[in-house]
């Protein structure tokens, strides 16, 4: 591939050939089914195939085709088990590969980002690409001053592609819903769409990284590398060496008591980033996936990715950690009153303190002990209910809504259970929510 794809045409119709492809299998599979062929082995094959295909079309367009792509993979734990295997293996891949741009492309942008004489301010650079995503490349390189660095270089139209891609897939939620079961694609497509244009300038995630590691400079536990240059559509940052979480997940599948300190290492320093990012920054850490988080020889965790952030500058808002508090001690007449006080519950709108009750009994297992072990099998339990439109508790949700202030919120608290299920750990949930959420604290000091 030579360019990202610009054109919406273009772009659309590589599209569309997810739910044709997946319709044209089906059809050959129900054909097959009737010829006697074997149901659970044709419908393994199918969902091999329609996984395939999801990966490389979404991978192939980057932009917001692929940043989409990404968004599902953190939730591919809630993914049934019948589907898992193949959808797991293709979400994935997603997290930290694309096809490269060529280097002409490459030098092409540097010299509109950098000036024509960029070369110069580097002893060297490696015109093979480290890593792929979204909207962008990594190469590395040697800064002038000796520094091994990371150097971003964005797609050329990335910007053109992700506003494209995020209009063309917001008209095919209903079949990526089916493609993926236990994803709620629309708040996650509502959300990228929401944070687009900040993200296509590298100028707001260079100063955002600049605030995370002034914050966390010096931290026993946690690393963010420091900004070193940058421009609108390229970003020069530190060079860190280490693992990456989502071979730490891969590793744990194959070797899952072998893993498992480690594993709960991992969990236990993402979980303290966090919840401590608010207070300490000002800022939450907005793109959960495990390609964004790696460990480091000396045992400490690196952030990488700043584009998507949420202002927090006051903390985690006071309110949130209350209702907490009173879901905790089962004081559901007084969280339903707040719930309502706050927004949270559609105007006009009805909802007894029994239905919040019911609404919330599958979401809460973690908040029940100090610590709480995070598994597919507990997640997909969970998606199951909160995705099953004949229950009770969906007529409950429709009542519902969520604040605007509060989406980031939920969408990175979303993505990093997410991230937990995969690496099945256990980490202790409500003593780092205790520590960090203003409300919650007080609450229980008080009961």
């Amino acid at each position: 591939m030579s360019e990202i794809v610009r054109r919406r045409s273009s772009r659309n119709a590589k599209l569309a050939k997810i739910p044709l492809g997946i319709a044209g299998r089906a059809a050959v599979g129900f054909g097959r089914k009737l010829a006697g062929g074997d149901r659970s082995e044709i419908n393994a094959q199918l969902n091999q195939k329609a996984a395939e295909q999801l990966f490389t079309v979404l991978g192939e367009l980057k932009g917001g085709a692929m940043k989409f792509g990404q968004a599902l993979s953190v939730m591919e734990a809630a993914v049934p088990e019948e589907f898992g295997e193949h959808y797991r293996e293709a979400l994935t891949k997603l997290q930290a590969a694309a096809p490269p741009m060529p280097a002409a492309t490459v030098h092409r942008v540097l010299d509109q980002q950098l000036g024509t004489k960029w070369r110069e301010r580097f002893r060297s650079f490696d015109d093979e690409p480290a890593a792929s995503a979204s909207i962008g490349q990594v190469h590395k390189a040697v800064w002038s001053d000796g520094r091994t660095v990371a150097v971003k270089v964005q797609y050329p139209g990335a910007d053109e592609a992700l506003r494209a891609d995020l209009k063309t897939l917001s008209r095919m939620t209903g079949l990526l819903s089916s493609v993926i079961p236990g994803a709620d694609v629309k708040p996650i497509l509502a959300e990228i769409t929401e944070r687009t244009e900040e993200e296509l300038d590298y100028r707001n995630e260079a100063a955002n990284q600049r605030a995370f590691a002034k914050a966390f400079d010096g931290h026993a536990e946690i690393r963010v590398p420091k900004v070193v240059a940058g421009s609108p559509k390229v970003i020069v940052t530190e060079w860190l060496d280490g693992t990456a979480v989502s071979k730490i997940i891969q590793r744990g599948a194959e070797d899952p008591e072998g893993t498992r300190e480690l594993r709960n290492r991992v969990a236990l320093l993402m979980g303290r980033f966090h919840f401590s990012s608010p207070e300490t920054v000002g800022l939450l850490h907005a793109d959960p996936h495990p390609g964004n988080f790696m460990m480091l020889d000396d045992d400490t965790l690196a952030v990488i990715d700043f584009g998507a952030c949420a202002p927090l500058p006051n903390g985690f808002p006071e309110v949130l950690g209350r209702m907490l508090a009173l879901a905790v001690a089962d004081r559901f007449a007084e969280l339903t009153e707040l719930l309502h006080e706050n927004g949270w519950i559609i105007p006009g709108r009805t909802i007894t303190d029994q239905e919040i009750a019911d609404y919330l009994r599958p979401f809460t297992d973690p908040i029940r002990t100090e610590s709480f072990h995070f598994t597919r099998k507990w997640m997909q339990r969970v998606a199951g209910k909160a995705s099953d439109i004949s229950s009770p508790e969906m007529k409950t949700a429709r009542a519902l809504q969520l604040p605007a202030e509060h989406v980031m919120i939920f969408r990175v608290l979303g993505g990093s259970v997410g991230i937990l299920a995969q690496l099945d750990a256990e980490i202790p949930f409500m003593q780092l929510a205790n520590t960090w959420l203003p409300g919650l604290r007080e609450e229980r000091s008080a009961s």
